[in-house]
This record gives C-alpha cells, sequence and structure tokens, in this order.
C-alpha cells in the first residue's frame, strides 16, 4: 500500500514540460487526470512551442516560450475563471495543452480534378496544378477554438484536406482572373505563387495559421488536350506544309522503292515525283483559288505531266521519246 507521502507527490506536478515525440504534432493535452498543479510550480516552455491552460474547454493563459513559475500573478484569466483570490496558494486543477510552432514543412497541394478557366487563347480550358507549402501555428487561442479543440493529440495530417481545399478554392479564384494565356502560366509561375500567399494568407489566419511560403511547381493540361496542343504546336514548326508534304511523300515512297527491284524502284521514284506534283499543285489551288488555272480550264481538262513505260511502268516526262530506264520507244 502506498505511502501518504507517495499519494501526495503522485497527485502533485510541480513541473510541467512537453518534447515534440514526432514530426507532424500540433496540438498535445498534458496528462492531467487525478492530478493537480502545485502553486509555484514550474512551466518550461521551448522555442518552438507554446502552452495554453484550459478551463472546462475555455481558453485562458497562454505561454510563450521560457521558464514560467505558475502563481496568481501570471495566471490572471484562469484566476477570474476559478473566482480564485488573488492570494490563492493551494494546488489546482487545470488542463495545459502544448501546441507546436514549428515550421510543417514540404506540405504538398494540388488539384485533384482538373480546373475550367477561361483561356484568351484557347477558350475554356482545363488545368491540373501542384506545389507545396509551409506553415505554422501563429494564434494558439484561435487554433485552438477552430481546429484541435479538446482532443488528447492534433495532427498536421488531420488538417491537410481543409487547407488543400482551401488553397484549391483560392487557386481556381486567381487562374479565372489571369491576365496570362496557358503558354505563359509557366513563365509566371512565380508571380501566381506571390499572388496565392496573399491570397490565402487570411484564410490561414482565420485558423490561427501563418502560411510562410507557397510555391506553384508546375501547370498542366490533361493528357486529351495536351495531345491536342501537341498536334497545333507541330503544325506551326511544320510551316511550310506544300514543301513538308512533298518530302513526305518522296521519303515514303523511296523506302518503298528500296525494299523492290530495279524495276520497282524506277516506278517508286517516277510515281512518287508524279505524287509530290500533284499534291503541291492541289494545294497551291486551295491556297490560291483558281490562280494555277487557266482562264476557261477545269483541274480535269490539264494535260497530265508524265507517262508511264508500257514495259517497265518507268515514269518519264511525256514528250519522251524513249523509256530511260529499259529503252523502249514510246
Amino acid at each position: 500500500m502506498p505511502t501518504l507521502t507517495q499519494f501526495f507527490q503522485k497527485q502533485l506536478i510541480d513541473v510541467i514540460q512537453w518534447n515534440e515525440p514526432e514530426e507532424g504534432v500540433l496540438a498535445y493535452r498534458y496528462p492531467m487526470v487525478d492530478m493537480e498543479i502545485q502553486n509555484g510550480g514550474q512551466l518550461t516552455v521551448r522555442e518552438s512551442e507554446m502552452a495554453a491552460f484550459v478551463q472546462e474547454g475555455e481558453i485562458a493563459d497562454v505561454f510563450g516560450p521560457g521558464l514560467h513559475t505558475l502563481t496568481t500573478r501570471n495566471l490572471p484569466l484562469l484566476t477570474d475563471l476559478r473566482n480564485w483570490d488573488k492570494g490563492f496558494q493551494s494546488p489546482f486543477k487545470s488542463d495545459v495543452y502544448f501546441f507546436s510552432t514549428r515550421l510543417q514543412i514540404d506540405q504538398k497541394w494540388g488539384t485533384g480534378t482538373p480546373i475550367t478557366v477561361r483561356d484568351k487563347e484557347f477558350g475554356a480550358v482545363r488545368l491540373r496544378c501542384y506545389g507545396v507549402y509551409s506553415y505554422r501555428i501563429a494564434d494558439p487561442r484561435t487554433f485552438f477554438k477552430q481546429i484541435s479543440g479538446t482532443r488528447d493529440t492534433y495532427r498536421a495530417s488531420e488538417l491537410e484536406g481543409q487547407l488543400r481545399d482551401t488553397i484549391v478554392a483560392r487557386m481556381t479564384e486567381i487562374f479565372a482572373t489571369s491576365e496570362f494565356s496557358y503558354l505563359d502560366m509557366t513563365a509566371h509561375q512565380s508571380a501566381f505563387s506571390e499572388k496565392m500567399l496573399q491570397q490565402a494568407t487570411p484564410a490561414f489566419a482565420a485558423l490561427g495559421l501563418e502560411l510562410n511560403q507557397f510555391l506553384v511547381e508546375n501547370i498542366s493540361l490533361p493528357d486529351e488536350l495536351q495531345r491536342s496542343l501537341d498536334q497545333r504546336i507541330g503544325m506551326n514548326i511544320v510551316g511550310d506544309l506544300d514543301r513538308f508534304t512533298q518530302f513526305s511523300v518522296a521519303q515514303s515512297l523511296s523506302i518503298a522503292a528500296a525494299n523492290a527491284g530495279t524495276a520497282g524502284m524506277g516506278m517508286g521514284f517516277g510515281v512518287g515525283a508524279a505524287l509530290a506534283q500533284t499534291i503541291s499543285g492541289t494545294l497551291k489551288a486551295a491556297g490560291n483559288g483558281s490562280a494555277g488555272l487557266g482562264s476557261n480550264e477545269s483541274p480535269a481538262d490539264q494535260p497530265a505531266a508524265i507517262k508511264f513505260c508500257a514495259s517497265c511502268g518507268n515514269g518519264m516526262a511525256r514528250q519522251a521519246k524513249f523509256c530511260s530506264e529499259c529503252g523502249t520507244a514510246q
């Protein structure tokens, strides 16, 4: 059976302190079950912490870093809540909460689904974006009232969803009023980051938090829209469609002819040249209207530019008298 001295030693606390046991703990309730705080006891609050005394769920006195002697003099709010005499000397009971004020770094944010915005160049587009941010607890009173409450432990992971939704909502507003087109957004990610930091700071402050840093790391389109953009960029790079078509036809037919025999090679080059000329003429006609036709002639009335050898199939100029491949008279 414990002695009377051991009983009182177990019930009275004269030193209160907390060491953060792991990453991500934002608030922690000091164990006070069946215990009372010794009047004149010591409260130790480290540099990365703040401590608060709570009476029946109502937050009272808050202490910053340092060594504090607990008396009615430096517990004025708790003294008023308990209706203590200013000279109160007896042990007292109160809940004590510690808050980590360390910077919570490398917090991830991102759009779960693409957000639709109006782009001045492409019209309506859907964007994805993601990045990182960091924050800390700046106001334990507000954080206790709005977020952590009387729970034994509150972790950063439990707050992650709320903060991410807050960020995405503000980001949608910023994109919707942006003067930049999608193609210019990547070059102005730092400007988006700074604007987002300004826009989201009040929302974090309403939760007792300080938004310390905000970074936009990537802005992109969904895969199907990115493929369409790639095709558009490819067409812009090609530029002269007429010359590109001739080159593509000649290249493909030359490869096919190289895999055939001698006669096939002659036919391949002849047909390739003919097709290239025909496609080129068609493209030019499409671009210039009827400029490539005679005033009274249709495309069907134009004489063919080439003919083919009846013996080997080689393509040649229409006015040629002999096949350049097999020598047969034409």
